[in-house]
C-alpha cells in the first residue's frame, strides 16, 4: 500500500525542486551532498519525466507561464506543489514494482489529478535512511495553464481554468 505525503512551497526558485530530485542531499540537513572538489553529487538512480512543459525545462516554463498570467509574483503566494507517493518496500517483492512501473503510475497519477498542470515526476529507487522503498516525487505549479473539464474533487468553477 503507498501513502501520500504533501509539501506547498512558496520557493519561486523552480530550479532548487529539480535539483533536489537530482542530486544527492544530506538526509538530516537538506543541503546538497558535495564532491570534494564541490561539484554536486548526482544521484545514481532515478527516472523523470515532465508534463505539459511544451518540451522546456520545468522551471523556464512555470517562470514562463507565471508571467504570462501574471500570477505567482507575490512572496506569499504558493509556487508550487510537492507530492511523495511511497511504496511498501515489500511492494517490489511481493507485488513486482519495479522503478519504471511506478514511475508510470506516478505519471498516470499526476495525469489524472493534475490535468492542465505543468509537472515534474521523478521516481528513486531509494527510501529515506535507505529503507529500500521506492517512491515518486511530483512536483506540479500551482498555476493551471490548461483549461480543464469540471471533476467530481473539484470545489468551483475556477478549478477547471487556465490561468487560476
Amino acid at each position: 500500500m503507498a501513502t501520500l505525503k504533501h509539501i506547498n512551497s512558496k520557493n519561486a526558485d523552480y530550479g532548487a525542486a529539480e535539483q533536489y530530485l537530482l542530486f544527492e542531499h544530506d538526509e538530516f540537513t537538506m543541503k546538497p551532498v558535495l564532491d570534494e572538489t564541490g561539484r554536486l553529487i548526482p544521484r545514481e538512480d532515478y527516472r523523470l519525466s515532465t508534463l505539459n512543459c511544451g518540451g522546456e525545462d520545468f522551471a523556464v516554463a512555470c517562470m514562463r507561464a507565471n508571467l504570462r498570467y501574471g500570477k505567482n509574483q507575490r512572496r506569499e503566494d504558493v509556487k508550487s506543489h510537492h507530492y511523495i507517493i511511497s511504496f511498501d518496500p515489500r511492494d517490489g517483492p511481493d507485488n513486482g514494482l519495479t522503478v519504471d512501473r511506478a514511475q508510470e503510475l506516478g505519471e498516470k497519477f499526476c495525469a489524472e489529478h493534475f490535468p492542465g498542470h505543468q509537472a515534474l515526476v521523478c521516481t528513486h529507487p531509494d527510501g529515506h535512511n535507505h529503507s529500500g522503498n521506492i517512491h515518486v516525487h511530483i512536483v506540479i505549479n500551482s498555476l493551471r495553464i490548461e483549461e480543464v473539464p469540471f471533476l467530481p474533487y473539484m470545489d468551483r468553477p475556477a478549478d477547471t481554468k487556465a490561468g487560476c
